[in-house]
C-alpha cells in the first residue's frame, strides 16, 4: 500500500527523505489500516501530526476510532457498534524507499482521555513554592487555629472507645441521623438518614460523586464564575461540558465594593439553559469572592431549574460564615427544588477541622442512591472516629443553634472581625479589597500596584500568577491568583485580582500586616 494513497495531500510530493526533520504535516486519512495482527481495524482518523525519523519510521499522532473484527466483517457494520472506542493513539508506520507501507504498529498513550489538560493544579504548584520559602500563608483556605475543644475531645473519646473499625459505608449511623435531624429542621424536610444522606471523604468527594453519578458524555453543566476550580475538572472527567456564566461587578462610587455588587445577568443566565443542560452548580457563600446569593437571586435560578428540569448541586460548605446582616438561604428550601438538589456540606469548614475530611451530600433518595453507587465503588468509607466526633459536635450545636453560646455564632463573629481587620490593613496600604459577605476569603484589586515582575517563560501565564509568585519569593507572603477560578476564556479579564484568606490566628494576620506596611513605601500605589 502506498503511503500517499493513505494520507493523500499530507505526503510531500518529493518523497519523505527531503522532509525529514521538517515541521509536522497535517493529513486526512483515506483508507482503513490494519495495525498489528489481531488488533482492531482503524475506522477513521481525525487528522494529526506526521513526524519522520532517520530510520524510515513515520510517526502519526491522531485521534482514532476502532471497529471490532466482527464489525469489519459484517455487511451491516454501520448498524452494529458493539465495540467502538475513540482513543488518542500514535501510528508507527515503517516505509521503504519507494513510499510503500511495510508495517503499521500502534502505540497508545498511557493516560486516559478523561484527565487530559487537568494535570496543572495551582494548589500543588503554589503550596510547593510557599514551602520552599519562609512565608506568612494567607493563601490556602484553612484555619491555623484549632477546632473547638468539644469536638477534639469527642475525637479522642472515639479513638479510645470502640469507634476504630468500619462503620456503615454510606455514613456512621449517629452522624447521618443527626445530619438528617439538623438539616431537616433547616430545610423543613423530613429527611431519611439512611437513604437521603451520604457521608463522604470531605465535600470534595461529595462533588465528585455527584458528577460521576449524574453527568454523561456531552451533558452541559452550568458553572457560575468565579468558581472553585475542581468544578470544571470534575465535569470534564465525567465527560460533561462546562457552560460558564460570569458574576459581573457593578460600578460603585463613594464606598468599597462588596461581593454583593457582583451579579448575574438574568437574560444571560436564561440563555444558558437548553435541552442539553443537565445541572447547575451553586456555591454560596462563594469561593473566592465571598458572595452570598440572596433569596431573589436563588429564586431566579430555581425557576429556571424547574422550567428546564435541571439538577442543582449546591456547595454550601461556608454556610455558617455569613457576615453583617446577610442571611444564608438554602436553595433546596425553595419550591420545587428539594426533589432536584444535592446540598453539599463540610465538617472541616463547620468545625474548623479541614484535615478530618468529613463531608456530606443531602438530597432526595432517587438522586442520593446514585451518588452512593459511586461512593461504594471508590472511597467506600470515611474514617469512623472522625464521623463520631462530628456527630457529637452537631448534637451539641443542635440544642443551641442561634444562641449566643453556639460555636457557629461565635466563629462567625470572630471571623467577621478578622475580615474587617485585613480589609482595613489592605486599604491602608492603598489596595482595594472587595469586602465579602461570607466565607474564608476576600479578593483584592492589584491594578494599581507597580512591580517589576520577572518575564515569564510561559507567555500565557496570567499577570496575577506572576504577581503571586513574586510576592511569595520576594516578600514572604502567600496568596492565590484569582484567575485560577475562571475558565480559560475569562482568565485574562480577571488577572488583576488576588485572594487572601483571613481565617488565621491574630498573630498570623499581624505578620501579614507588617509585611504590607513595610512594603507600602516602596511598592504600592498611585
Amino acid at each position: 500500500m502506498s503511503v500517499r494513497s493513505l494520507f493523500g495531500s499530507g505526503v510531500p510530493h518529493g518523497g519523505w527523505a527531503q522532509d525529514k526533520g521538517s515541521a509536522p504535516l497535517r493529513f486526512p486519512c483515506r483508507e482503513k489500516v490494519r495495525p498489528a495482527s489481531g488488533s482492531p481495524h482503524l475506522r477513521q482518523s481525525e487528522g494529526g501530526d506526521i513526524d519522520i525519523n532517520h530510520k524510515g519510521l513515520v510517526s502519526v499522532s491522531c485521534v482514532t476510532e476502532w471497529w471490532s473484527e466482527d464489525e469489519m466483517n459484517s455487511t451491516f457494520c454501520r448498524g452494529r457498534s458493539q465495540w467502538k472506542r475513540r482513543k488518542e493513539s500514535k501510528l508507527i508506520m515503517k516505509i521503504d524507499d519507494t513510499e510503500n507501507l511495510i508495517e503499521v504498529m500502534m502505540s497508545q498513550q498511557i493516560h486516559s482521555r478523561r484527565i487530559e489538560g487537568l494535570d496543572k493544579n495551582v494548589w500543588v504548584e503554589l503550596t510547593k513554592l510557599a514551602a520552599d520559602h519562609a512565608v506568612v500563608n494567607l493563601g490556602q483556605g484553612f484555619p491555623d487555629f484549632s477546632p473547638p475543644n468539644f469536638v477534639k475531645d469527642a475525637f479522642t473519646r472515639a479513638i479510645n472507645g470502640d469507634f476504630n473499625q468500619y462503620t456503615m459505608a454510606s455514613g456512621h449511623p449517629p452522624l447521618v441521623k443527626i445530619l438528617a435531624k439538623f438539616f431537616g429542621k433547616l430545610l423543613e424536610q423530613d429527611i431519611d438518614p439512611f437513604t437521603e444522606v451520604l457521608v463522604t471523604v470531605g465535600a470534595y468527594e461529595a462533588l465528585f460523586c455527584f458528577f460521576q453519578a449524574l453527568i454523561d458524555d456531552d451533558d452541559e453543566v452550568i458553572i457560575i464564575e468565579p468558581f472553585f476550580d475542581c468544578y470544571e475538572s470534575m465535569v470534564r472527567m465525567a465527560g460533561g461540558q462546562p457552560v460558564y456564566i460570569l458574576l459581573r461587578p457593578k460600578p460603585v462610587s463613594g464606598r468599597l465594593m462588596t461581593s454583593a455588587d457582583w451579579v448575574l445577568d438574568p437574560a444571560e443566565l436564561a440563555n444558558k439553559f437548553n435541552k442539553h443542560t443537565k445541572a447547575i452548580v451553586i456555591n454560596t457563600p462563594n469561593n473566592p469572592l465571598g458572595k452570598v446569593f440572596n433569596r431573589e437571586e436563588l429564586q431566579m435560578i430555581a425557576d429556571l431549574c424547574v422550567k428546564h428540569n435541571v439538577l442543582c448541586i449546591s456547595d454550601e460548605v461556608y454556610e455558617w460564615l455569613v457576615y453583617d446582616a446577610n442571611k444564608h438561604v438554602r436553595i433546596a428550601s425553595l419550591p420545587g427544588m428539594w426533589e432536584r438538589t444535592i446540598t453539599v456540606g463540610s465538617a472541616g469548614k463547620t468545625f474548623s477541622a479541614t484535615g478530618w475530611k468529613v463531608g456530606w451530600a443531602i438530597g432526595p433518595k432517587d438522586i442520593v442512591r446514585h451518588l452512593q453507587t459511586v461512593h461504594q465503588n471508590s472511597n467506600y468509607h470515611c474514617a469512623t472516629p472522625a464521623q463520631q466526633a462530628v456527630a457529637e459536635g452537631f448534637m451539641k450545636e443542635f440544642g443551641r443553634l442561634g444562641a449566643p453560646d453556639s460555636y457557629f455564632t461565635n466563629l462567625r463573629q470572630e471571623l467577621q472581625l478578622k475580615r474587617d481587620r485585613l480589609a482595613a490593613c489592605l486599604m491602608s496600604v492603598g489596595l482595594k479589597p472587595i469586602v465579602p459577605e461570607g466565607g474564608y476569603y476576600l479578593i483584592v484589586d492589584i491594578t494599581g500596584v507597580k512591580v517589576d515582575l520577572p518575564v515569564s517563560t510561559d507567555t500565557e501565564e496570567p499577570h496575577d500568577y506572576r504577581f503571586v509568585k513574586w510576592l511569595i519569593t520576594n516578600k514572604g507572603l502567600a496568596t492565590i491568583p484569582v484567575s485560577t477560578f475562571y475558565s480559560s476564556d475569562h482568565k485574562k479579564d480577571f488577572e488583576n485580582f488576588i485572594r487572601f484568606c483571613f481565617v488565621k490566628e491574630d498573630s498570623t494576620l499581624s505578620k501579614a500586616e507588617k509585611i504590607l506596611q513595610e512594603w507600602k513605601s516602596t511598592v504600592l500605589t498611585q
